[in-house]
C-alpha cells in the first residue's frame, strides 16, 4: 500500500451511505439551529443584527433566518447545494466581518475573534467542498459518495 494511500478500512467507513447525509446534517446544523432560534425570538434576532450595525435589523434577520433554514435544507436534501451552501457562505462572510472584526479590536477581544473569524472562514471552506463534492455527484453518479461500495462490503 503506497503511503498515502486510504487504509481500506477507513475507505469502507467513508463509502457508508448514511455518512454523506450525516455529514451534510452536521455541517448546517448550527445554521439550522441558528434560524430556528431566529424564527422563534425574532425580537431578539433584530436586536443581534442591529447589534452589529445592520439596519433595518427586521430585514437582515429575515433574510438570515430565510438563507439559514432554506440553505440548509438545500444542503441536507442534497438538491441545488451551490445555491444553499452559497448563501450559507455569503451569509457567513458578512457575519465574519461584522461581528469577528479582530483587526478592530484589542487584547482577550481579539484573540476570541480571531479564533471565530478563522473557524468561520473553515466553515464556509465546508460548503464550497460539498459544493464542489455534489456538483462532482451529479455528473458522475458512480462516484456518489452516498452510493458507493467497495467490493465485497455490503
Amino acid at each position: 500500500m503506497p503511503a498515502a494511500a486510504t487504509p481500506n478500512w477507513i475507505s469502507v467507513i467513508l463509502r457508508w451511505p448514511l455518512l454523506w447525509h450525516a455529514a451534510r446534517l452536521a455541517l448546517v446544523s448550527a445554521y439550522l439551529l441558528g434560524g430556528f432560534t431566529k424564527l422563534l425570538d425574532f425580537a431578539g434576532a433584530v436586536a443581534e443584527q442591529e447589534h452589529f450595525g445592520l439596519y433595518p435589523g427586521w430585514l437582515w434577520a429575515t433574510a438570515a433566518i430565510v438563507v439559514e433554514l432554506g440553505g440548509s435544507l438545500l444542503v441536507v436534501v442534497n438538491r441545488f447545494v451551490w445555491l444553499g451552501a452559497g448563501g450559507l457562505g455569503i451569509l457567513t462572510f458578512v457575519a465574519i466581518l461584522t461581528a469577528n472584526a479582530f483587526w478592530t479590536m484589542g487584547g482577550h477581544e481579539r484573540f476570541m475573534a480571531t479564533n471565530a473569524f478563522f473557524e468561520h472562514l473553515g466553515l464556509i471552506a465546508g460548503l464550497v467542498i460539498v459544493s464542489i463534492l455534489s456538483n462532482e455527484t451529479s455528473h458522475h453518479p458512480d462516484r456518489a459518495p452516498r452510493s458507493q461500495s467497495v467490493q465485497g462490503v455490503s
